[in-house]
């Protein structure tokens, strides 16, 4: 299934529903009165033992809206902690951030033998189609980063390779903004990766019975319909069963945790001069079968 979490035009400015999406008929389902009141999409997969065959059985049965008639939100509009996020972790990207000279150690081209695990406020959460904040006068060097994103289903620590995928309900699409400037001044990346609208999400949350192969999907990245990134999931140097057993060694990960899996390389910092975004770009991130991000620098 596709999920979305959603806003009818005519609603309240706080109201949230949840949907059920037909991509192909460019409707959605508004699911939110087969489920308890209060649920959001956080509660949904909590519960999605019980709540996932309710949908299945009769989403389709409920009112109908079109999607262009709709605001999306990100599909978790406040994820319950900060996003789990990993760093050069496609071979490419990690070279060309090497030759940045915005790493630490600086031009070191060297690849990880450790997946690099950082965070990402969850303030930093912002929905498909929504504007990112420039930030002017915080920062002068803002880049993109689109990224797959694993959500989270059955919690758990200790969680190993072989077990990983039992944990994961489902993925969606990420842009890891970040303020490269933030990144290389302060010597650590949560400030750089964490200003308020710098985590695009969406536009869908697809449940992970609809993805058989998560690596053959690809990861691709356009700035004003340039092509930028283009990356099969299978390049992941640490790959999502790693990623899980890593974080979970000693952090218990619970339902909705999100972990951004890396970029590939093409990104602004890749290029001789850098090109940065600047205000009315329009980047857009694509991955098989979870749609299309898109947002504008406001």
């Amino acid at each position: 299934m596709k999920l979305v979490t959603f806003r009818p035009a005519d609603s309240a400015g706080t109201e949230r529903r949840v949907g059920v999406v037909d991509s192909e008929r460019r409707i959605v389902h508004d699911a939110t009165v087969l489920l308890p009141p209060g649920t959001g999409m956080p509660e949904l997969i909590e519960g999605w033992e019980e709540l996932g065959p309710v949908l299945r059985d009769a989403a389709g049965d409920q009112p109908t809206l079109s999607l262009d008639s709709v605001e999306l939100l990100a599909p978790i509009p406040v994820p319950r902690r900060d996003l789990f996020c990993v760093g050069k972790n496609y071979r490419d990207h990690a070279v060309e951030f090497g030759r940045s000279g915005y790493d630490t150690p600086a031009r070191s081209e060297d690849l990880p033998d450790k997946p690099i695990i950082f965070s990402k406020a969850t303030t930093s959460v912002t929905g498909p189609g929504a504007d990112i904040d420039p930030h002017a006068g915080v920062t002068a060097e803002l880049d993109y980063e689109g990224e797959l994103c694993v959500i989270i289903g059955r919690g758990g620590r200790g969680i190993s390779r072989e077990r990983a995928f039992d944990h994961v309900w489902g993925y969606t699409i990420v842009n890891d903004v970040t303020a490269r400037d933030l990144q290389r001044d302060h010597k650590q990346w949560l400030l750089g990766k964490s200003l308020d609208t710098h985590c695009p999400m969406g536009p869908y949350a697809v449940t992970a019975d609809e993805i058989t192969d998560v690596t053959a999907l690809r990861v691709e990245t356009t700035v004003n319909g340039e092509p930028r990134q283009s990356a099969p999931v299978k390049d992941l140097i640490f790959d999502v069963p790693e990623l899980i057993a890593t974080i979970s060694a000693g952090i218990t990960l619970l339902p909705g945790d999100l972990i951004a899996t890396g970029t590939p390389a093409g990104v602004g910092i890749g290029f001789d001069p850098p090109r940065f975004l600047a205000t009315g770009d329009v980047v857009e991130v694509t991955i098989t079968g979870l749609g299309t991000l898109r947002n504008r620098v406001g």
